[in-house]
């Protein structure tokens, strides 16, 4: 069980399966910035992003529902959670299209899971909306999804724990859609240690005084 102080945000999970790299730039070293891509994701997710709760058709819906995990150790914010039956089932909210690998799924599978912890219940399914494609679709939270999901959570806290931004590994496509590519350079990239890095730098900085 991780304490709260030692909660880590649940998106790291899926930057973690994009790409090892950007996760620690972003999560280790703090850094960000902004494409074309992820503003289009941000502004379509203002709806979603502002608290609110109603009632449609006998559902339940509530809009930006703050959850977390002390035994994954993550916390996030559920884009929309509609209770059927008083059966909570996640639905997150993306700007395009299906993706080949699975940190969609496993972004939702770790929502669901602090939803069961939060409301103490099975979860057997969520949803992701894919806004090209303007239609759901299902997702089982399934062992398999689940024992992924869990795995990942524990790479994280590794990842945060050790401070060690990983050797960028050049993917045309990947890295040409991703807004940390002048930041990363992930073609010159080497393994560094922030901690390492900071220590030369400080070293430099008391030879040149």
């Amino acid at each position: 069980m991780y304490a709260q102080d030692e909660l880590l945000p649940i998106s790291g999970l899926q930057h973690l399966l994009y790409c090892p790299r950007q996760c620690a730039l972003i999560h280790v070293e703090r850094q960000w910035s902004e494409n074309w891509f992820t503003a289009s994701g941000r502004l379509m997710h203002s709806r979603t992003d502002t608290p609110a709760e109603e009632l449609v058709n006998g559902v339940r819906i509530v809009r930006a529902m703050p959850v977390a995990s002390h035994e994954l150790g993550l916390f996030g914010v559920c884009d929309v959670v509609e209770f059927r039956h008083g059966q909570p089932l996640p639905v997150e909210y993306k700007r395009g299209k299906p993706k080949a690998h699975q940190a969609d799924q496993v972004q939702l599978c770790a929502q669901a899971m602090c939803l069961e912890e939060k409301c103490r219940v099975k979860i057997p399914q969520g949803f992701l909306y894919y806004g090209k494609e303007r239609r759901r679709t299902t997702v089982e939270i399934d062992a398999s999804l689940r024992k992924t999901t869990e795995a990942l959570a524990c790479q994280f806290h590794e990842m945060i724990r050790a401070g060690v931004t990983p050797r960028g590994e050049y993917n045309h496509r990947r890295c040409a859609a991703c807004s940390l590519l002048d930041l990363c350079l992930p073609q010159r990239a080497s393994r560094v240690s922030v901690g390492k890095y900071l220590d030369k730098a400080l070293l430099n900085q008391e030879k040149e005084e």
